[in-house]
């Protein structure tokens, strides 16, 4: 493994409240040295221009395998991950068969490592089958490499179900990560529940179908005292439970996602199905309540919820569509509309949502660029100006709402362990002896 010096660029170190230009020293794998780095390297990166960051991680991807390879693998998810900035993505449960035992979780640790890209790492279901009735052995898959549990893409309907799961959990110090649906609310809801989807003749998902479940998960975990987190949260009610929740130092936390930083219910008016997601394109109000969420450390870490579909999938109807978005490629640079240019945070703060944030939801020792800790890297040109090309995408998938639109923004590199697992074409002249 070589020694790298990363000179010359804007380091950004939330963790250390670090925001100024220096070198970054990494060798055996670990960083070595922040500051004026003056030992001999044998590879040296220019990074002038650029932002220096500690590795991005998402903690909420979807990888569909196994079972659903078709879709996206975790090969082409890691893929797509480092092209996209991240160095560790959590995936979901929700594959086929489900993540829902020890053997399920140590063949995701073992494809990830094959894949040799960025660190992959599995959250258990909280249920068997992720059917919501008996608890999954969430202390085997613990033990076996699970950083979390979740049956997301299905809210625990049952209190006394989640009760369990929650006195469980806190035990072995894992979060349980919620997808709050109230199902009998929801029901075959396949956009937000209000005008729009009225006037559309869709069937609406209210808002307190998201709410309420939240609102009974908080109360139950003040009682069993274990650590919650709620995904993709998209109305103003859900910030606000959240909010008092953390208000009275419970430890809960909460993440929101791209697309319910930029995009409302009206974009479903042309019915086209990338913009059919769980939880739905709420309304211009919900996203302000999310950016004050954002912006008041009431939300604590961005993720993706990177949902690979086929074409053929997304060109059914839109009710018979499946939900989901792709979000890998273009997380970093969706954030950056929807938060840096309108003012809202600046740098260091977005950075701490993509690093340290996300580590501190699972208890991860990343997220910072800290002397000793994994040399994970991502550097970010903030001005870089590039045209999303789905078709160009690591992903196998393409049910990309962003299709054709011009960003503001990019990772040009990626640093997993101490290795350049990504750089963009451009910018390899940077990398030299």
């Amino acid at each position: 493994m070589k020694t790298i010096v990363i000179r010359n660029g804007r380091v950004i170190d939330p963790s250390r409240k670090l925001d100024q230009e220096c070198d970054v020293c990494l060798a055996d794998g670990q960083i070595q040295e922040v500051g004026r780095v003056g030992r001999p390297a044998e590879v040296t990166i220019d990074a002038e221009g650029l932002i220096v960051a500690p590795g991005l991680l998402d903690i909420h991807v979807h990888l569909r395998e196994p079972g659903q390879t078709e879709l996206e693998s975790i090969e082409t998810g890691s893929a797509a991950a480092v092209a996209g900035g991240f160095t560790t993505v959590a995936c979901m449960p929700n594959t086929e068969p489900p993540l829902d035992d020890e053997a399920a979780i140590e063949y995701v640790i073992r494809q990830g490592a094959r894949a040799g890209l960025c660190n992959v790492l599995p959250v258990g279901a909280i249920t068997k089958g992720r059917s919501g009735k008996e608890l999954a052995e969430m202390g085997r898959m613990a033990r076996a490499g699970a950083v979390g549990f979740s049956d997301d893409g299905e809210g625990v309907a049952s209190p006394a179900v989640m009760r369990r799961a929650l006195q469980y959990v806190a035990m072995f110090d894992r979060p349980i990560m919620q997808h709050c649906e109230t199902p009998e609310i929801a029901n075959e809801g396949v956009m937000h529940g209000g005008a729009t989807a009225v006037r559309l003749g869709l069937p609406g998902l209210p808002a307190i179908a998201e709410e309420l479940m939240l609102q009974r998960d908080i109360t139950l975990t003040s009682e069993a005292g274990a650590r919650y987190h709620a995904q993709h949260v998209s109305t103003a009610g859900s910030v606000e439970l959240v909010r008092r929740a953390r208000a009275k130092r419970l430890s809960v936390t909460a993440e929101v996602t791209p697309h319910h930083l930029l995009l409302t219910d009206a974009c479903v008016a042309t019915y086209d199905s990338n913009y059919k997601v769980k939880p739905p394109l709420r309304t211009a109000k919900d996203i302000a309540a999310c950016i004050r969420g954002v912006k008041d450390g009431t939300i604590t870490a961005l993720a993706s919820d990177h949902a690979p579909h086929s074409v053929a999938g997304k060109e059914l109807e839109f009710q018979r569509a499946p939900f989901g978005i792709i979000g890998l490629e273009t997380a970093l640079a969706a954030y950056i509309r929807a938060l840096i240019l309108p003012g809202h945070i600046d740098w260091p703060h977005l950075i701490r949502l993509m690093t340290l944030g996300p580590a501190e939801v699972l208890g991860l020792t990343k997220g910072t660029l800290q002397v000793g800790r994994d040399a994970d890297v991502t550097l970010i040109d903030p001005q870089r100006q590039w045209t999303v090309e789905a078709s160009r995408f690591k992903s196998k998938a393409r049910n990309c709402p962003w299709n054709g639109e011009d960003f503001v923004g990019k990772a040009v590199m990626t640093i997993v362990g101490g290795e350049v697992k990504y750089c963009e074409p451009e910018d390899d002249g940077r990398v030299g002896a």
